[in-house]
């Protein structure tokens, strides 16, 4: 535990034992359980049938297979502290504390003091109590933790909380416990807003969608926000709900409402956040609609990015041909290899053309998401633990990832965002080439090649104390940055080639001059992915045509129709270059006589001009036309 999340831990537990004073209790205080009458509990189960039903039939089924081998207790609570329902295993507890984990039985700090549900109620947040920390004596035989369940108004609808009277490492049951309730919250989300709104899962990474981690916006056709997650807020840094698609994200609300259900869809936030994220229609919306089926690609299209060669990852650029060339000559020798580059520069596919180029081609390469793993789980992910090993261990154990990718690759990515517990143990497993699983004491060899990502520098994470200086020489064997799109020397030959692996059969083969010089143009802050994004949007608006300027994003062509500006008013201003005089009388001429043959229709009129809509408005308002 980190020294700023230890005080703030503290900090809870102090802050909850002297409200408990306020309240008038004492640590020696033995509070009897107030049952409701059996009326008032039929009147409880109505009233949160759909919570009782989500939990039990959707996510506790799978919970229970994981913590049958576990002397635990997993209790679900209404926002009031009052037992719902119960699960699992009740010899945890002593005779005198039974009632208290009956359905009725009522956990709020003021009757209890400091405990798992009720201290996690006040707070807001997930909570673990450890023994000792219980501000009545009576409850120190037990350790609990929980976690509250928000509706989509942001308001605790329930608290989940494991119990247990066992002396095991508790970081991993409140992972889990946290991992529980946002799955019954995502799912709560999803039964209630699903079947009339477009669902949009959100993600660092395309691999994590069906992680409970994801943050979830349900829509409307228009784009507001109607209801979402709490992890879409944190994705975003703002309460979405209410919010509108244009205002949360540069593109624009009908490309990301229209994207295809089966592809990955590349967004960038505001605040130039880029995100990964799937589209969900309404089931109810075309339900006697007739369904047309997306034009599939071609095999060798879909799979261009695991099937790239170390010899084809550049067309002319020098600096990624000596990182492919390098860092395959030294992984071949067992060193390690750092990639650093901005976000969507190809580090992944580097990965890939490297496995696929090695002499370990045939054996496994396991590619892990740092930041993507609760900090709590990443130990028993990565190093795999015995069985009953921890509170919500497997009965058959887990290898872990790092013995998964045995005789093969590991690729670490983000592995800036790694805790620094788990670096300590990595540290030794590439000293020492052993794996110890948690709960063990046995370490077992391992032979894999690392290969390690970051898009910022580890420098200022050593720095702050984030990061172990020993683990980053270790892994440091080789670093390679990998260029941006805007600094590549190849980028028009890249251009050129990723339209033709993604255009439709019917289109030109090559783009038009002035689209390739609006795509060569641009800046791309999000590299080769927002470029295949750029590209996908257009051919698709395209619709089997070739592609002109306007079929590219409007974002995209609004930051092209700038720089154009800016461009031409420059040229303008320099005497002697014969021919790059513009006259806006003659362009304003041009619109208005344009803007008349297309009878007004400002679409078609912005379609024939080459230029945005917005642009249109602009230079007619000039006019004094509109």
């Amino acid at each position: 535990m980190r020294k700023n999340e230890y005080s703030d831990y503290r900090s809870v537990i102090a802050d909850s034992w002297n409200r408990c004073i306020a309240w008038g209790l004492d640590h020696d205080h033995e509070p009897a359980p107030l049952m409701p009458e059996s009326a008032r509990l039929e009147e409880i189960n109505r009233q949160y049938s759909e919570l009782l039903s989500v939990t039990e039939a959707e996510v506790l089924p799978y919970y229970r297979n994981v913590l049958s081998n576990s002397r635990c207790l997993i209790l679900l609570s209404d926002q009031h502290a009052t037992v719902l329902n119960s699960w699992g295993d009740e010899r945890i507890t002593e005779t005198r504390l039974k009632p208290w984990f009956q359905a009725g039985a009522n956990w709020q700090e003021q009757n209890c003091g400091t405990n798992a549900i009720g201290t996690s109620i006040a707070v807001g947040a997930p909570v673990q109590i450890q023994r000792n920390e219980h501000f009545l004596k009576t409850n120190r035989s037990i350790i609990g933790s929980a976690a509250p369940i928000f509706d989509a108004h942001r308001q605790i609808a329930g608290v989940l909380s494991v119990f247990s009277d066992a002396y095991l490492p508790q970081a991993h049951t409140l992972g889990m416990v946290r991992l529980l309730s946002q799955s019954v919250e995502n799912r709560l989300i999803n039964r209630q807003f699903g079947p009339d709104h477009f669902q949009i899962t959100l993600n660092t990474t395309a691999d994590n969608f069906d992680s409970p981690w994801s943050g979830i916006l349900m829509c409307d056709d228009s784009g507001r926000v109607i209801a979402s997650n709490q992890r879409a807020d944190q994705l975003l840094g703002i309460n979405t709900v209410e919010a509108r698609l244009d205002e949360l994200f540069t593109g624009h609300r009908n490309r990301i409402l229209g994207h295809p259900e089966t592809e990955t869809l590349q967004l960038t936030t505001r605040s130039k956040v880029r995100l990964s994220a799937r589209i969900k229609r309404p089931t109810r919306l075309g339900e006697n609609a007739a369904q047309t089926e997306p034009a599939r690609l071609p095999d060798e299209v879909r799979q261009a990015d695991g099937f790239l060669g170390i010899d084809n990852l550049e067309y002319g650029d020098s600096a990624v041909k000596r990182c492919a060339t390098q860092s395959h000559k030294v992984l071949q020798r067992g060193v390690p290899v750092l990639i650093t580059g901005e976000t969507g520069v190809g580090k992944e596919v580097l990965v890939k053309a490297l496995h696929r180029a090695s002499h370990r081609k045939d054996q496994p390469l396991v590619a892990v998401n740092c930041a993507a793993i609760p900090p709590e789980l990443v130990e028993s992910e990565l190093f795999g633990y015995e069985p009953g090993a921890f509170t919500g261990a497997r009965a058959q154990g887990s290898l872990g990832f790092i013995r998964k990718a045995h005789k093969g690759i590991l690729f670490l990515d983000e592995i800036g965002e790694m805790p620094l517990s788990a670096q300590s143990r990595l540290l030794r497993v590439l000293q020492e080439r052993v794996v110890t699983p948690v709960g063990s004491t046995d370490s077992l060899p391992v032979d894999i090649l690392l290969v390690t990502a970051t898009n910022r520098p580890l420098s200022s994470r050593i720095d702050n104390g984030h990061f172990r200086a020993d683990l980053y020489y270790r892994i440091n064997g080789l670093c390679v940055e990998l260029p941006s799109l805007r600094n590549r020397a190849d980028r028009l030959p890249l251009i050129q080639t990723l339209y033709s692996q993604h255009r439709d059969p019917g289109q030109s083969e090559y783009l038009s001059p002035k689209v390739l010089s609006a795509l060569e143009n641009h800046p791309w802050p999000g590299n080769i992915r927002q470029l295949v994004n750029v590209l996908r949007v257009a051919i698709a608006i395209a619709d089997g045509e070739d592609v002109q300027v306007w079929h590219l994003p409007e974002d995209f062509l609004a930051e092209f129709e700038t720089t154009a500006g800016e461009e031409s008013e420059t040229a303008m201003q320099e005497p002697g270059i014969a021919g790059l005089e513009v006259e806006p009388e003659d362009t304003l001429a041009r619109t208005l006589k344009v803007y008349r043959k297309c009878t007004g229709n400002v679409s078609h009129a912005a379609r024939e001009l080459a230029i945005s809509r917005n642009t249109l408005y602009k230079r007619l308002r000039e006019l004094g036309v509109r």
